[in-house]
């Protein structure tokens, strides 16, 4: 899973608040920073300040309704291909 992979690398279990994020029982929509349009597509990834580090995955490409990434004031490293 792309958000799963996106967590794992930005080292998830360190966030300032990580709410509902990989809770079984919570669609990924109500997750902290992330909104999504009438058909559950993500179109939102917002965790400005919120302690990320780490890469960003690869895999967040695949999310290709997404209109808005802000990752702003964290320490998170893009991956050059």
């Amino acid at each position: 899973n792309v958000l799963s992979d996106f967590y794992d690398s930005a080292k998830g279990a360190e966030w300032t608040d990580g709410s509902l994020w990989l809770d079984e029982y919570a669609s990924c929509c109500d997750w902290k920073g992330i909104a999504c349009d009438d058909m559950n597509h993500v179109t939102k990834l917002s965790l400005s300040n919120n302690g990320l580090s780490g890469r960003l995955s690869e895999s967040i490409g695949k999310l290709t309704f997404m209109k808005e990434l802000d990752l702003s004031d964290n320490n998170i490293k893009v991956m050059c291909i």
